[in-house]
């Protein structure tokens, strides 16, 4: 029987799916989640002076997988109780890097050259171990005050002031600026981009609504075959897959650059054996596991700046999620527990040294509507704000305004607006940073 649906939104039921459906949309959202997971560690490894030491950047990568497991089992048992995913906050970022740029945390230049560094030296260690240290202290104290704003029931009364055009610019102004990493990611190969973008689109949108047989067993039936709509649930999954699958062929056969300086490297699937060779089996991370964090006064105040974006975003995140998966809006003493369980999340992930806090994943929440990582994110916030992202104010206005004309309920709708914005801000970009990558041996054609 295929999912009902209403304005081109897949609805399925509160409670998970047995056998293989409900697996796949485990792993599914999972890998909606990886790349913001996956980025986090990553972005802040060259402020923590790690750009040079990937092992290290595997710990912390394996530290934020496991606390946004126990934070998701939290939000989901005792917080707001809907099918909401947590995970590292973009809205931590901003003032983690801004206080790692100061004087104070700027990374010695010997770290800057890899031929200079040895990661297993006390030197090295304790240079990034310090400026982590910073951040956990920071985070924990900043997670006290989300504790407390949420237990105390301050949130359901500051509800009264947070409506859409409260949420729409803080989600607009956390999502939109991921922009340039996702060209920068992207850019490694555009091709491989362009051929994982395109699978997505087809399977989401086009083949949604075709019915794979798929063999079943039942009581009465015993072995027969059912209709299942395999492109409508897992679209992001199946462009995954086939896209690792066809990076591992062209690795195999050589197709793709074997020299790390050259264009399309790190599209190849080997690139980084060493680290899975040097890195244990197992590893259970810990609290405390980078020594005792401490605290400064500006590090407290910037990431409580975070703490407060990321609390209007995820009031946000709860009203997107109930309604996309057919729940009435939560009330306001559950948005005060999912709001109080963020903060004991926070000051979870700052216990284990993530260098980072956690909140609702809007990736996740895009994907109970069957679109892409950060689209609904985009396409409920920029529909609002969208005339400040122009110069001509009153010009991008007009523009978003047309909106109130399109049914922003249906998945397709939002797909196409947020893809296009993202792309319209991405690949120009792309191409402001990078001018050399289109020489094209001829001087006309370059220029065009």
């Amino acid at each position: 029987m295929p999912p009902s649906k209403a304005a081109g939104i897949l609805r399925l039921p509160l409670p998970a799916l047995p056998g293989i459906p409900g697996s796949g949309a485990l792993v599914e959202h999972f890998l909606t989640a990886l790349g913001g997971l996956v980025a986090v560690p990553l972005i802040l490894a060259k402020d923590l002076c790690l750009q040079h030491d990937p092992l290290t950047q595997s710990y912390l990568i394996s530290t934020i997988f496991f606390v946004s497991g126990i934070c998701t089992l939290l939000q989901v048992f005792l917080g707001v109780r809907l099918p909401i995913l947590q995970g590292g906050t973009f809205a931590f970022l901003a003032p983690s890097l801004a206080m790692l740029s100061l004087p104070t945390w700027k990374c010695p230049t010997w770290t800057l050259n890899a031929s200079l560094v040895n990661t297993s030296s006390p030197e090295f260690t304790e240079e990034w171990q310090k400026r982590i240290r910073e951040l956990q202290g920071a985070i924990m104290v900043a997670s006290c005050v989300q504790m407390l704003v949420g237990f105390s029931g301050l949130i359901g009364f500051l509800l009264r002031f947070i409506g859409p055009l409260t949420i729409a610019p803080t989600i607009s102004l956390v999502a939109l600026p991921l922009f340039d990493s996702a060209g920068n990611d992207a850019g490694i190969h555009w091709g491989i981009a362009a051929t994982t973008i395109f699978l997505i689109v087809l399977f989401s949108q086009y083949l949604k609504n075709i019915a794979v047989p798929v063999p079943v067993y039942g009581r009465e039936k015993k072995c027969h075959t059912s209709k299942f709509y395999l492109f409508q649930v897992f679209p992001v999954l199946l462009a995954l897959c086939i896209s690792w699958l066809l990076c591992f062929v062209l690795t195999v056969t050589n197709a793709l650059p074997s020299a790390p300086a050259a264009y399309g490297y790190l599209a190849r699937t080997d690139t980084k054996g060493d680290v899975l060779s040097q890195a244990p089996w197992f590893r259970f991370p810990y609290p405390g596991q980078w020594g005792l964090p401490t605290i400064s006064l500006a590090g407290v105040f910037g990431i409580t700046a975070g703490v407060i974006s990321s609390m209007v975003e995820s009031v946000g995140d709860y009203y997107a999620c109930a309604r996309l998966v057919g729940a009435p809006p939560p009330p306001k003493h559950a948005i005060n527990r999912g709001i109080g369980i963020e903060g004991l999340g926070c000051l979870l992930a700052g216990a284990w040294g993530t260098g980072n806090g956690t909140t609702s994943y809007s990736e996740n929440v895009g994907a109970l509507g069957i679109t892409r990582v950060r689209l609904l994110t985009v396409a409920t916030g920029v529909g609002w704000w969208a005339g400040r992202l122009g110069t001509d104010h009153s010009g991008s206005a007009v523009g978003a305004s047309l909106l109130q004309y399109v049914d922003m309920n249906s998945s397709r709708n939002l797909f196409i607006f947020g893809f296009s914005i993202y792309c319209g801000l991405a690949v120009p970009n792309w191409v402001n940073k990078n001018p050399e990558r289109l020489h094209t041996g001829d001087s006309p054609s370059s220029r065009l």
